[in-house]
């Protein structure tokens, strides 16, 4: 798709190229023709001559024109291949990839040209060089890609141009066939997108075979074992305030082992770590038997069920009264159910199953979930630990009760972003400059949110936006407003996100990072992970663990 994208960028500026040389062209027509008119009024032969050779001179200087003006275009969109062009230059390690390119397109226009002028031989060959070319091409996008037949495609592709160029050159013609070509182009970029978008959305909420197989073998073997065996060892130092306690809520077994694995393998004092795992009834055996078998060597682990916390029922949580009701049943289980692949691109993330998870919504329930604590880390399950992460609990917030890193730069990830500002009930209360932070890796003070009612403010907006009016779903718009003046900022290098969707992060910026986070769709046990930042995960899971290799879990 990013190559189609691509041709169409490369078309456009084709196309402002090829209307800069037909003003050329056409300035440099009515110069001959006025040249001409003055010729046959002369009857002196030298001044005959005299006029034929300024008229030359005056051609040369518009053909030099006209390729200086083809030198300004950006040849890092269309290439340096140009039917204008006197000399083809090969400076880039894709340079006869996308003279191929440019090619290609101009043979698509001439074979049009062909056909509506009835030039059936010329039509077939342009037909011929074109498939041989794209044979030739195929999915390269470096000149080391490239096949030992290229330049000879090149070479027959080129001569085939310069015949249907002296046959069937007509600069309006060919800037109307343009035209249609670069709307039909944007057509096909908007449908995949809307088809990536879709694929991608639906990819990030499947579970990879594999994972589904890890977790079905270690939930057998779970309740398999007797009762007196399924106890973790130090439970003691579940409730010691002066520990240094994680939680993480997670129904991917995979996931949590890489959180646990790589904090304890970077931890300076693993046995003053505390790791509190929630998850649902589904995973709960699963979970409980892989960190039997998979101890996080001196520190502490437990495993608890999320419906097992009888308090967190409709009756106390807005979300849970929410999704009973009916209208939201029939938003995520019946209305506007997309008919195509492309259709319904735009709110499909909104029904990714997690929302509908308490797992998702427990981060606002902290201090009832664990109401010995003072202090707690909490962590998402799609991130890797890269450093020991105890200075978090000495710094100071200031009083606030949250402690994360922001996300906003210039204009991106402010509040306007994630809430409706055309509501009263929001603009009214909060600056839509306001800048944006990210869920992931929180250090949250909870006798300051005791204190402040946290919870009480949650449920709050999440009562007043029953029909998502406030913002649509997700934990992260209600942790905005529910932290608002209440989030103490963190340097940057403790949180690095991003590793799920943007390819572009700097290697220094991951690789000095405590925390990174592949927020996004492109999670790494997923195949659509990216593949330069899926090592960072890997690296942290032992591919030779009976259960994972009986699973075929391979990097």
């Amino acid at each position: 798709m990013a190559i189609r994208a691509g041709r169409s960028a490369a078309l456009l500026a084709l196309a402002v190229f090829l209307l800069s040389a037909a003003l050329c062209i056409r300035a440099r027509e009515d110069q001959l023709y006025y040249g001409k008119q003055k010729i046959k009024q002369r009857t002196g032969v030298r001044k005959k001559m005299e006029l034929v050779q300024q008229d030359d001179e005056a051609l040369v200087k518009l053909e030099n024109a006209g390729i200086e003006r083809s030198k300004a275009v950006d040849s890092a969109v269309l290439g340096k291949y140009s039917i204008w062009r006197r000399e083809n230059e090969n400076e880039k390690a894709d340079s006869r990839v996308r003279l191929m390119r440019d090619q290609m397109i101009m043979a698509r226009i001439y074979s049009v040209l062909a056909k509506s002028r009835d030039k059936l031989d010329l039509y077939q060959e342009l037909l011929t060089r074109l498939k041989e070319s794209q044979r030739s091409l195929g999915e390269a996008t470096a000149d080391a890609e490239l096949p030992k037949s290229a330049s000879e495609r090149i070479k027959a592709m080129g001569q085939v141009l310069s015949k249907a160029r002296d046959l069937l050159y007509n600069c309006k013609a060919i800037t109307q066939r343009l035209r249609a070509m670069l709307v039909s182009a944007d057509e096909q970029v908007r449908s995949l997108k809307k088809q990536s978008t879709f694929l991608s959305q639906l990819a990030a909420k499947t579970i990879p075979n594999g994972i589904h197989c890890l977790s079905m073998r270690l939930t057998i073997d779970y309740y398999l074992l007797s009762p007196e065996k399924r106890k973790f060892p130090n439970s003691e130092n579940l409730e010691n305030p002066d520990l240094y306690h994680y939680a993480l809520f997670s129904d991917n077994v995979l996931a949590a082992s890489v959180v646990v694995n790589s904090t304890i393998m970077n931890a300076k004092e693993p046995e003053k770590h505390v790791f509190h795992l929630v998850t649902d009834k589904l995973n709960f055996g699963a979970m409980n038997m892989w960190f039997l078998l998979n101890p996080p060597g001196d520190a502490t682990i437990h495993v608890e069920n999320v419906d097992d916390f009888k308090w967190l029922n409709s009756t106390y949580c807005p979300v849970l009264k929410q999704l009973e009701s009916a209208a939201m049943k029939e938003y995520y289980f019946k209305a506007d159910r997309p008919k195509g692949i492309s259709a319904g691109s735009s709110n499909l993330k909104y029904r990714n199953p997690k929302y509908l998870s308490m797992l998702n919504h427990l981060r606002f329930y902290l201090p009832e979930v664990y109401p010995k604590l003072n202090k707690i880390l909490f962590l998402d399950d799609d991130i890797v630990v890269q450093r020991d992460l105890t200075g978090l609990w000495e710094v100071d917030l200031n009083g606030n009760v949250n402690g994360a890193v922001e996300t906003c730069g210039e204009s991106f990830h402010r509040f306007d972003k994630y809430l409706n500002f055309s509501n009263p009930n929001i603009s009214q209360n909060f600056d839509p400059n306001a800048c944006g932070w990210a869920y992931g890796m929180n250090i949250f003070d909870l006798e300051e949110w005791k204190k402040k009612d946290i919870t009480g403010i949650y449920h709050k907006w999440q009562n007043m936006n029953e029909n998502r009016l406030l913002w649509k779903l997700g934990t992260l718009p209600p942790g905005l407003l529910t932290f608002y003046k209440l989030t103490h900022p963190l340097d940057k290098s403790w949180h690095v996100l991003g590793l799920g969707y943007n390819p572009t992060i700097e290697r220094s910026e991951i690789d000095n990072a405590a925390v990174i986070h592949y927020n996004g769709n492109m999670k790494p046990w997923l195949e659509i992970a990216m593949t330069k930042y899926r090592p960072y995960w890997t690296k942290y899971i032992n591919y030779d663990h009976p259960y994972i290799h009986g699973c075929k879990i391979s990097q």
